[in-house]
């Protein structure tokens, strides 16, 4: 005892003034600190970041500093026994203090119990005291005494005691460790769910979701684990074990750091400039829309190093051992390979889908044509698929896989297929032809498998047609033998018109020219290519004579241009009194004569007998044959008796047939 009393004394004064030197330079630091935290609340993230750092650095400095004020006091030794114990039981101090001390430093740069603009992660105040309170004393207790206390015991009264020592203060921390994971079981596992669910999507979120039904056995677990082991070989087991767990810990705050800050600046999204916006404005929200996708590959590639690493830590796997063989080089390179492949081909693929979208851009360059347009979108379809079976090839390729057989096992499939599905080849062959043939378009007004329609939809297979009806018609490419597009480089509205037999055509083809003069003042001038063309009587009609004019308008234009023609024809029509007939039939009773009149009808006896009765004239039969001709109108024509009637019967006045 009195030797454990003379190595307590001799090292009191050095304890004394390092505690002493640290606790003031603490209280300067505060001022700086405070300077630091105002900062950091004025500043941005990443300045933010900068003053944390700052701050971590300037409280080891105050550690180390008064570590070296210790140092210098203990060189300086007032009492140095013969054997030296004195300078050994400082020296153990010394780097107790160090090592505890940058233990504390972490803690409070992690936590930041005083200044919250420099807490890294989010925590309440309170929260925040809390566990850098419990976890500081922890540390103190646990570090003094194994680096301090335990080996002056041991030195200076024996082995055995200092094992007692030992194992009653890490026994009593285990027990209070329990306690508080058992009473913040479930605060942590509500922080935790509360941290998942802003990650959903991302592995660390359902790690995070897991991890908090069993955090507390975990934990529990682990400190279990560390006790017996450390019970069982402190010299080699408990030295292991906490480097390894420091070690992951650290592995696991660089993985997720280098996560966030990378989430961080993905999450701020893409902007590109104005003037390549307006170029290609599907760009900007194309790369923002892979931005997600790359960042999810990155994450896990981290998690995956991370998992490695920690493997390595704990003696799991030789990771850098399997590296450093040829398999795990060959393997290392395969992966970096099939990396910058998938790269490059992200890349390449954005390039052609730029170039697509600036193509098709109509306010740069030239404005596309329906046929670029389609065959630009068919052009880039394709090239995605090739382009994905390369890289998929190419990927395989690195890891060692022969693609030959796979390329000879595709054409053998395709050949097959093409067999099977002929009917298919037939559709991409006929529609190939039709493209390049540039036979239709989207946007044309086409007959194509016997449906004429507007084309909305154009692939390499079929086509779409979208009738007046509204019906959404899609048609293969087998089942058309014929084209008719009614908008390739210009079309025609024919106006055959008929006019009645009583009109003089000069005054009906002069009236057309008047109409086509009063379409163009409509509107229509911009739409009419060339004047009318006026190509005269055309046929003799049953009940009209046939006038045929063409207009030559632009592609498309022919349909409303046409409509409104014809308003404008009968509007000029009804005012100059020209008759635009319908089908009807006059019946004359006998003929005409020279002068066009209609001579009396002749009766004639059939066979002598009683007199026939004579009157006014059957007309069920003439005017049911009148009738079912022209149902709409009826014209009246009277038929003169010459001759006196026959005897006994009422001569008529007239006779109406129709």
């Amino acid at each position: 005892m009195q030797s454990l009393w003379n190595a307590v004394r001799n090292s009191a004064l050095v304890v004394v003034l390092t505690f002493a030197v640290y606790l003031a330079l603490r209280l300067a630091f505060a001022r700086f600190q405070r300077t630091f935290a105002n900062a950091a609340t004025r500043g941005g993230r990443f300045e933010r970041f900068g003053f944390i750092g700052l701050s971590a650095l300037a409280d080891a400095l105050t550690v180390l500093a008064a570590w070296a004020i210790g140092s210098v006091s203990s060189l300086s030794a007032f009492v140095i026994d013969q054997a030296g114990q004195a300078e050994m039981n400082r020296a153990l101090f010394l780097n107790a203090f160090l090592v505890i001390e940058f233990i504390k430093v972490l803690a409070r740069t992690l936590l930041a119990p005083r200044w919250p603009a420099l807490r890294i992660w989010t925590l309440s105040d309170t929260t925040a005291a809390y566990w850098y309170f419990w976890l500081s004393r922890f540390v103190s207790v646990v570090g003094y005494t194994t680096f301090f206390l335990a080996p002056i015991i041991a030195i200076n009264v024996s082995e055995d005691a200092a094992q007692v020592v030992r194992v009653v203060v890490m026994f009593a921390a285990l027990v209070l460790a329990l306690i508080i994971i058992l009473q913040n079981r479930d605060q942590v596992r509500r922080w935790l769910l509360r941290r998942s669910e802003t990650r959903r999507t991302d592995i660390l979120g359902r790690f995070l979701a897991s991890l908090a039904r069993l955090w507390h056995v975990v934990a529990i677990g682990y400190l279990v684990l560390v006790f017996v082991l450390w019970l069982a070989a402190p010299a080699m087991a408990l030295p292991f074990v906490l480097a390894a767990t420091v070690q992951s810990i650290v592995a696991v705050a660089i993985g997720v750091l280098l996560t966030g800050v990378i989430a961080r600046v993905a999450g701020a999204g893409i902007n590109l400039p104005a003037e390549v916006s307006e170029r290609l404005p599907l760009l900007e929200r194309r790369l923002n829309a892979f931005v997600p996708n790359v960042l999810r590959v990155v994450r896990i590639l981290v998690a995956a190093v991370v998992l490695l690493v920690i493997a390595q830590f704990w003696r799991a796997a030789d990771v850098v051992g399997w590296l450093s063989s040829e398999v795990g080089q060959r393997f290392a390179v395969s992966i970096v390979s099939a990396i910058l492949i998938m790269l490059v081909g992200g890349l390449i693929y954005l390039a052609v889908q730029s170039w697509v979208e600036y193509r098709l851009n109509p306010n740069y360059g030239h404005v596309p044509s329906p046929r670029e347009r389609t065959l630009l979108a068919l052009f880039r379809n394709a090239f995605v698929v090739a382009l994905g079976v390369l890289i998929v090839m190419l990927v395989l390729s690195e890891f060692g896989v022969n693609i030959g057989p796979l390329l000879a096992g595709a054409g053998v499939v395709g050949l097959a297929v093409g067999f099977g599905a002929q009917k298919l080849v037939q559709d991409v062959i006929t529609g190939a032809f039709i493209q390049f043939e540039n036979a239709m378009n989207e946007g044309d007004v086409v007959t194509a498998g016997g449906v004429t329609g507007t084309v909305e939809r154009l692939t390499i297979r079929s086509v779409s047609l979208r009738t007046l009806d509204g019906a959404y018609h899609l048609i293969p490419f087998s089942s058309v033998d014929a084209v008719t597009n009614f908008m390739k480089n210009f079309s025609y509205h024919v106006a055959s018109i008929g006019v009645d037999y009583e009109a003089s055509i000069p005054e009906v083809k002069q009236a057309m020219h008047d109409a086509f003069d009063k379409l163009k003042e409509a509107g229509f001038a911009g739409d009419i290519i060339g004047d009318l063309e006026m190509h005269g009587v055309t046929e003799f009609a049953d009940s009209a004579i046939l006038v045929r004019a063409r207009i030559k308008t632009k592609p498309g234009k022919h349909f409303a241009l046409g409509r409104a023609y014809n308003e404008i024809i009968k509007e000029v029509f009804d005012e100059r009194g020209i008759e635009i007939p319908f089908p009807h039939v006059t019946f004359y009773m006998g003929g005409e004569d020279k002068a066009g009149k209609s001579p009396p009808p002749r009766i004639k006896r059939q066979h002598p007998g009683p007199k026939p009765t004579t009157g006014k004239p059957k007309r069920g039969a003439a005017t049911s044959a009148a009738s079912a001709k022209s149902p709409k109108r009826r014209r009246k024509t009277r038929v003169t008796q010459d001759g006196p009637p026959d005897e006994g019967q009422d001569a008529p006045d007239q006779t109406e047939v129709s």
